[in-house]
């Protein structure tokens, strides 16, 4: 593994003009070393805990005990989410088409569409990120397009960009809007359509195993309804919640500037508009290191187990440029109590309050 060196001035300068090139020329080699059977395994060990959990809420009705798997389950799917995502980006494996196999199959418990996934994820947030008009993923809204909603549209607005709401936001704005009922490019409509089907299929057949399951074991209309809910449906929430306040922190706090269009540079999308954010011991094992995000968007083909690896060397080659810090929920909460609305000419987050303030002051 060769040890990155702080750059020169003239490749310093070419990093300011906004290449991403000598960043990503400080990332090692080794870190895009993707063996087939490193990727297998962490595709089998997830995805046989997923059954396992699933087997268990089959059984277990106790609303106590169904809520303390569905923590642990929402974790599984995300982390089944995080195997595809890596696919999806064809860093997983060598192969294209074991990426595109194992990627489809492994965001089915999340219900995620994998061709409109790589349309809007890699084309769309990876190449504009916290550009003003290109970037959809927690796009800011201004003080000035606040005022003109009506009450309904500020209400879902107040609580989709609190914390609790980090779910709500992803499942509707990004999930539903984006890749569900999103009408695709001509050239993508094939493929996205396809796996429209494939998930909607993989649902349906879900709803009928639980639905015949409760029905061939004595349970009354509640409680199949139940196991529907349980094994289904809580799931799946919980996953939105996991990864929606998992996307906010990437890219919304106060010190994150969201850039307008002419202003935005690859450089200050990629390196200023993300953060590595370490987290407590032992959740990698189901976030698999996707909380150091500022290497991916640096380079998609790094897989996620080697990202603490180029997140070392790219913060050693630009000391002082990556956000680097804990995790602690603390954070998403005061992030998500700043950040509510964005002035793209002065680059600055408002609370309702401060952006309702300002206002008046102005008039």
């Amino acid at each position: 593994m060769t040890t990155p060196v702080h750059k020169t001035p003239v490749e310093a300068l070419e990093a300011q003009i906004g290449s991403l090139k000598p960043v990503i020329d400080a990332i090692p080699e080794s870190a895009y070393d993707n063996p087939t059977w490193r990727g297998l395994s962490y595709f089998s060990r997830d995805a046989a805990l997923y059954l396992g959990l699933l087997t268990a809420l089959v059984f277990v009705s106790n609303v106590f005990a169904v809520l303390a798997i569905e923590v642990v389950m929402a974790l599984v799917v995300a982390a089944l989410f995080i195997v595809g995502h890596d696919a999806a980006h064809g860093a997983l494996f060598k192969s294209k088409r074991l990426n595109r196999t194992l990627g489809k199959v492994a965001f089915l418990p999340s219900f995620h569409v994998f061709e409109g996934w790589i349309l809007g994820h890699n084309r769309i947030h990876h190449a504009f990120t916290v550009r003003q008009g290109y970037d959809f993923v927690w796009h800011p809204v201004t003080p000035e397009e606040f005022a003109a909603m009506g009450h309904w549209s500020r209400a879902v607005h107040r609580f989709e960009w609190s914390w609790l709401g980090t779910g709500a936001y992803y499942l509707h704005q990004i999930w539903f809007k984006k890749m569900m009922i999103a009408k695709s490019p001509g050239r993508w409509v094939k493929a996205i359509n396809r796996d429209r089907w494939i998930v909607g299929a993989f649902f349906a057949a879900m709803v009928s195993l639980f639905s015949l399951v409760g029905v061939a074991r004595g349970d009354s209309v509640w409680g199949v309804l139940w196991l529907d809910v349980r094994t289904i449906l809580l799931p799946f929430l919980g996953f939105g919640w996991v990864i929606g306040s998992a996307v906010h922190v990437h890219h919304i706090a106060p010190d994150i500037r969201w850039w307008k269009r002419a202003e935005w540079t690859k450089f200050k999308g990629q390196m200023e508009g993300t953060t590595v954010l370490r987290v407590p011991r032992g959740l990698n094992f189901f976030l698999h290191w996707i909380m150091v995000h500022v290497p991916h968007h640096v380079d998609m083909r790094v897989p996620m187990y080697h990202l603490e690896a180029a997140a070392e060397a790219i913060e050693v080659a630009f000391p002082g440029t990556v956000i680097d810090k804990p995790l602690r929920f603390a954070d998403l909460r005061r992030n998500a109590k700043a950040c509510k609305l964005y002035d793209f000419d002065e680059g600055h987050w408002f609370t309702y309050h401060e952006a309702r303030r300002r206002s008046t002051v102005g008039a």
